[in-house]
């Protein structure tokens, strides 16, 4: 690990790795003749949806959000701007959202509702990682990676002050890092 900077690891690299064709295989089923479009939420979800993306084993459109929480530090309020919206328009599309992590669950909550509003046909959620123990609000996650502690973690996608975010694997960031 990187020094002394990552206290533990979550979830390994292999782990990730199994769990993403495992999700892939499960999206192939659910989606099977239907036209899904993939948007990934930027920056974080840049890692699973290229990783996903590459198991899947048919075409899928891919498209981009970022959006922004305000808060402290850390922590989402759940109003959000979109600081960089779809290319798209996605009436009457499934819409399955990528994202690297479900904290909260406020901002995914707000994202959903936006892209339904939108006239998509279906709008799920996919994410990598829940942290059920920090959910302020019940979003319905149709695909989960792993669930692990409310811990700061780092790595594949998600970073702390925009690094980390290469790493292969996920893991507990050592408090003296941010406190």
């Amino acid at each position: 690990m990187i020094g002394n900077e990552v206290e533990r690891v979550v979830v390994t690299e292999d782990e990730i790795s199994a769990k993403v064709k495992e999700l892939a295989g499960r999206i192939e089923t659910d989606y099977r003749d239907r036209d899904l479009l993939m948007v990934g939420v930027l920056k974080g979800a840049i890692m699973a949806m290229a990783d996903l993306s590459r198991a899947l084993q048919r075409h899928v459109d891919m498209d981009w959000m970022a959006v922004s929480s305000y808060g402290s530090g850390t922590k989402s309020s759940g109003v959000v701007r979109i600081l960089k919206d779809l290319d798209r328009d996605i009436t009457g599309r499934e819409v399955l959202i990528v994202e690297d992590i479900v904290d909260s669950g406020l901002t995914l909550s707000w994202l959903k509702a936006n892209l339904e509003s939108r006239g998509a046909k279906s709008v799920e959620i996919l994410a990598i990682l829940r942290k059920p123990d920090a959910a302020k609000v019940d979003v319905k996650v149709k695909y989960v990676g792993f669930e692990i502690p409310a811990d700061f973690v780092v790595g594949y996608g998600l970073d702390y002050n925009e690094k980390y975010r290469n790493l292969p694997f996920v893991g507990v960031l050592a408090k003296h890092m941010y406190s």
